[in-house]
């Protein structure tokens, strides 16, 4: 949601502008207090609760910067995170009814975004939660060196920036990308960032407004398989010969649920497989049949 202040909530902030220093250091001290005993011992653990281990770590930095934004009266942004560190983050908030999270990557279905962080009781501002994602055009001729979103990816982190900064990378073909990051990356990216592959690029700044995001399809389809390894279902699900999908598992350009995995690994009902250029492919449900074989119903958004 993308609410504007009312007059109640400025007037609010005024008042607040109004407190005096040493009070407004016994507010924030007297906050954090209440925060720190949210956060700690089982309390952390509950909010924690049906968080995969894979994804805890992440989710208790997010809470500690939630702590931080309740405690301090201003607004904190996450890194960029996966979708499943997000939906984990986003439902344990809502145990937490003091802290008012949103998520945004910089466009509607963005992959991978950012959790702006606040108080629940201080007004909404769709502007600064936009403002803080940016993109960058990474612009060369690629017609005799294609790159890959891998190439974009790993040219970025070539300029000594952590994958966190970076969020979602648009391959424009022949032409180049977009590239969606922390804002405060821009200028370094602009200067750093000369060579994709052996392709002298240049970069520059965008509005969100100019990103060319394609339009997600989606295709239900359904398949019988002797197994629920993944080669064999993401084979199914994106319409691929099986020994190209290991190759690709192998090259790390397959994923389940945004991690890289093993050929040979089951999947199960939910599991996201996400592969390189050609989209996505969700589990929706698996049956066991007569012949016990197995039927999986799949949904590929490309």
């Amino acid at each position: 949601m993308k609410l504007t202040a009312n007059g109640f909530h400025s007037c609010r902030l005024w008042q607040a502008s109004k407190i005096s220093r040493t009070s407004r250091v016994s507010l924030n001290s007297s906050t954090r207090l209440i925060a720190t005993k949210a956060y700690s011992g089982k309390e952390k653990e509950r909010l924690l609760k049906g968080v995969t281990v894979e994804h805890r770590e992440d989710v208790a930095r997010i809470f500690e910067q939630g702590q931080r934004a309740e405690s301090t009266w201003t607004a904190v942004f996450t890194d960029f995170y996966t979708p499943p560190v997000i939906a984990h983050a986003l439902q344990a908030f809502k145990l937490v009814p003091d802290v008012h999270p949103e998520a945004w990557g910089g466009y509607e279905m963005a992959e991978r975004t950012r959790i702006r962080l606040s108080r629940a009781d201080m007004p909404e501002d769709s502007a600064a939660l936009t403002a803080g994602v940016s993109a960058v055009l990474v612009k060369g001729n690629f017609i005799f060196d294609s790159a890959t979103h891998r190439d974009f990816l790993g040219a970025c982190l070539g300029t000594g920036i952590e994958r966190s900064k970076v969020g979602d990378i648009l391959v424009q073909g022949e032409q180049g990308a977009h590239i969606l990051v922390v804002p405060e990356l821009v200028s370094h990216l602009e200067m750093s960032l000369t060579s994709v592959r052996s392709v002298p690029v240049s970069t520059c700044q965008i509005e969100l407004s100019e990103l060319a995001v394609r339009e997600v399809k989606v295709q239900e389809m359904k398949s019988v398989e002797a197994s629920l390894r993944l080669d064999a279902i993401a084979s199914a699900g994106f319409r691929t010969s099986r020994s190209k999908i290991v190759d690709m598992v192998k090259a790390g350009d397959i994923r389940v649920n945004w991690k890289e995995s093993k050929a040979s690994s089951v999947v199960k009902a939910g599991d996201v497989i996400s592969c390189a250029g050609k989209g996505r492919c969700e589990v929706k449900a698996v049956e066991l049949t007569k012949k016990e074989r197995y039927a999986v119903q799949l949904v590929r958004y490309v």
